[in-house]
């Protein structure tokens, strides 16, 4: 597996490889993997000749008061990972790689990031999109792969390649969950025993969710959300966030169930904030 710290070293390997008419995948992460992280680089590894995974944690996405300086960070142990999962190359770059000065162009995507984490995570979005942007423009990937689990991220990320004209198929790959349900997140470490045990809110919310819904239990999506913040309010450790129920392409609110429908929560735990999702049919 090559490793390489500098964009024109990675960007000579590409070259090769596209040069011999390879297709190559690729999975931006910002590292510390678990297995959710590796069923990403698979499903690339069956798109395409060469895969290419990035461990960048990016400070432009992350808020004042957020959690850029603790956010877990293993990198000998994430190369270990992508190396057993056959990776064939993995991008790790600093901050002063990625940003040599301070950027004075971002890239925005508008509507999609109104509601849900744009909404309590003001910037995020600039910073995500702006920084998958200057990945792509690196990797200049066939492929590019993101977890369901960001479903917000997910959506945002597939419209900038829309208006920008990427020449990139985005693929959504499903949520990877813990046995008990809980998707597999690095933050998923900051969590002591007893907040790992509510954590499984998140989860059991949404499948409660698709129970009311199923059974027409709820008339509409006001009632529905009352009946999921009665119904984590039940666990200790646990605050709200949001509670998002909406169409799963234009991430806007709705008011009425209607079928497809997105259920999104933002929960902490403790001090962890924890995301999740399921879309309803």
């Amino acid at each position: 597996m090559i490793v390489k710290k500098t964009k024109n070293n990675i960007r000579k390997v590409i070259s090769e490889w596209k040069k011999r008419g390879l297709s190559v995948g690729f999975v931006p992460t910002m590292g510390f993997f678990h297995q959710g992280h590796l069923s990403l680089m698979k499903e690339s590894l069956k798109r395409t000749d060469k895969t290419v995974v990035s461990i960048f944690v990016n400070p432009t996405q992350f808020g004042p008061n957020e959690d850029f300086n603790t956010y877990p960070r293993d990198i000998e142990r994430d190369l270990a990972l992508a190396e057993s999962t056959g990776v064939h190359a993995v991008f790790v770059p600093d901050v002063q790689e990625m940003y040599p000065s301070p950027s004075k162009t971002w890239v925005e995507v508008e509507g999609l990031t109104k509601h849900l984490c744009g909404r309590s995570r003001p910037g995020h979005f600039r910073g995500v999109a702006t920084v998958v942007t200057k990945l792509f423009n690196i990797i200049q990937p066939d492929v590019a792969v993101f977890g369901e689990k960001d479903f917000q991220q997910l959506q945002v990320i597939r419209q900038m390649v829309r208006d920008l004209d990427f020449p990139i198929k985005i693929v959504g790959a499903p949520i990877f969950r813990e046995k008990d349900g809980l998707a597999m997140s690095s933050r998923n470490t900051y969590l002591s025993d007893d907040e790992r045990k509510s954590s499984l809110c998140l989860f059991n919310a949404l499948k409660r969710a698709r129970e009311l819904i199923s059974k027409n239990e709820v008339k509409d999506a006001a009632e529905l959300v009352s009946a999921l913040e009665d119904f984590i309010g039940k666990y200790p450790f646990t605050r709200i966030d949001y509670i998002f129920v909406g169409d799963p392409e234009t991430l806007e609110p709705a008011t009425h169930i209607k079928r497809p429908l997105l259920v999104a929560l933002a929960v902490y735990v403790g001090k962890t904030r924890l995301i999740d999702n399921m879309v309803i049919h």
